[in-house]
Formats: structure tokens, C-alpha cells, sequence
């Protein structure tokens, strides 16, 4: 089979267009859905970004309000609603960038190694909108891990701590409503924030058949930026490393947000996931599957 056969051609699109078209697309994004959030690792990773506020919630109560701690974490002892704050803060180094390297890894990488790729690759829906699946449902997940995160801080916040009105870094008080919007807010932006690497696991995954593979080399890609993050001697290409400005949330908790340093944030993870996306589907419309 040729390569003019398989890929997305014009003539495919006018054929494809109409409510079968639709019936496919959904039903290949729900399938993809399906797959990540059935699959047991994804279950357990999921598991332990919800015990990562149960355990700084714990320890915080253990070590009491004279624990000496700062930042964020030293206003939990005082408010539970910064368990949520600090859970993602801490999170984001560490945590939900392996949680990303892992299924994006295994995105296209886990369907050639069981040799289902092949047959979805010939499937009425194109190969270009399986790639778009793959992407939104890498983009879902990114949501649900830091909304993980966000409920799990919640509740052990709510039931360890006291809460009530939220003092700002900028130094004004407001309500806790607000602060939960405002938290709920710094959870959609580390959502986007992850963006960048998805499509960089996404393009990685696409030039592998193995798993294991794609995930080290995502995995290894951002251990690399992250050095290169911490050399003082290349500050002139910080700004345009992938993490540079994903500490920007915090702005959130100013009044009124700073919104510059989170614009500037998303748009780079926007420049990162459309040239690793173009890659990617550069890679999958012309891979050979025969």
C-alpha cells in the first residue's frame, strides 16, 4: 500500500465528510479515552498524584504550625486550601511531567508494539485525525492529573485543616470561594503547562515501536532542558526552555493576577506542542505500514 493510499488525501476528506465521518471521529476519540484511562498504569498514576497532598497533608499536621516551613507549604498549618496550591507546586517538578512522559510515550509507541497501529492506520477514520485523538486524549489527561491532585488537596485540606478567607501574596485578603476559584484556575494552567511536553512524548512516540524507548527518550528530553535550565552560563536560551516559566501560576495568587508571565508561559507551550504535533504528523502520514 502506498503512501498516497494510507495518508488523508482531499479526495478521502469529500468522500468522508457527513454524519458517518462524525460517527467515526467520535467514536475513535472515545476509544482513545478509553484506552488511556482503562490502562493500569494510568490508574495507579493517577493514585499517586491523589496521596501526594495526603502525604505533605500528614506530615504538615505531624510537624505542626512551628514546623518552620516556607512558602506555601508554611501557610497550610493556617489554611487547608494551600494544601492545594503547594501539592501542585510540588508536583510540577517531578510528578506530573513523569505522569505525562509515561502516556504520551506510549501513545503511538504502545499501538505499534501490539501490532494494532497498523490496522488503525487503514481505519475509515485517517490517519490524521488518530493523530488528533491521540493529542486531545494526552490533552484530557493532562486535566485529570492536575485535577487529581486538586480534589485530593481539597479534601485532606478541608479535613485536616481549618480554612477560610485566603490571604494573598499580594497581601489582601479575600473569600474562600474566590480561592477556590483561584486554586481551580492554577490547576488549568499547569494543565497547560504540560501541553508542550505531551506533544514532545506525541513526536517521540511516533518514531519508535517501543514503549519503554519512547518514554526514556521523552523522559530523557526533559532532564535535559532541566539541566540546561540550571547553567547559569546559558540564561541568554532559558526563556525558550519548555519549564522556564511554568512557575507563573503563582501569579494567580496576586491581586489582581499577573497575567503576563502566564501568557508568555502558554504561548511557549503552544509553540512547543505545534511544531512537535507538525512533526509528529509529518512522521505518522508518512510511515509505512506495509
Amino acid at each position: 500500500m502506498s503512501q498516497s493510499e494510507t495518508a488523508d488525501s482531499p479526495v478521502q476528506a469529500v468522500v468522508e465528510r457527513g454524519p458517518s465521518a462524525g460517527r467515526h471521529t467520535v467514536a475513535l476519540f472515545l476509544s482513545e479515552l478509553r484506552l488511556v484511562f482503562g490502562r493500569a498504569r494510568t490508574q495507579v498514576g493517577l493514585g499517586v498524584l491523589a496521596a501526594v497532598p495526603l502525604v505533605i497533608g500528614i506530615a504538615i499536621k505531624i510537624a505542626g504550625s512551628d514546623s518552620g516551613a516556607e512558602g506555601f507549604i508554611g501557610q497550610i498549618a493556617g489554611n487547608g486550601l494551600f494544601l492545594i496550591v503547594a501539592s501542585l507546586g510540588l508536583s510540577l517538578p517531578f510528578f506530573l511531567p513523569t505522569a505525562v512522559t509515561v502516556i504520551s510515550g506510549e501513545s503511538l509507541a504502545g499501538e505499534a508494539s501490539l501490532g494494532t497501529l497498523r490496522n488503525l492506520l487503514v481505519a475509515p477514520a485517517g490517519r490524521s485525525r488518530l493523530l488528533a485523538a491521540k493529542m486531545v486524549a494526552l490533552a484530557i489527561f493532562c486535566l485529570a492529573a492536575t485535577m487529581t491532585i486538586w480534589i485530593s488537596g481539597l479534601i485532606v485540606g478541608f479535613v485536616l485543616f481549618p480554612v477560610g478567607d485566603v490571604l494573598l501574596l499580594s497581601g489582601t485578603t479575600i473569600s474562600l470561594g474566590e480561592g477556590l476559584l483561584r486554586a481551580l484556575g492554577i490547576a488549568v494552567v499547569i494543565s497547560l503547562s504540560l501541553f508542550g511536553l505531551a506533544g514532545i512524548g506525541l513526536f517521540v512516540s511516533s518514531l519508535t515501536s517501543t514503549p519503554l524507548a519512547a518514554m526514556a527518550a521523552t523522559f530523557g528530553t526533559f532532564i535535559v532542558l532541566g539541566i540546561l535550565m540550571a547553567i547559569p552560563q546559558l540564561h541568554a536560551i532559558h526563556p525558550w526552555l519548555l519549564m522556564y516559566r511554568w512557575q507563573s501560576f503563582a501569579d494567580l495568587l496576586r491581586d489582581p493576577p499577573y497575567w503576563h508571565e502566564i501568557g508568555r508561559n502558554l504561548l511557549l507551550q503552544g509553540g512547543y506542542l505545534a511544531v512537535f504535533y507538525a512533526a509528529a504528523w509529518a512522521r505518522i502520514t508518512s510511515r509505512d505500514i506495509t
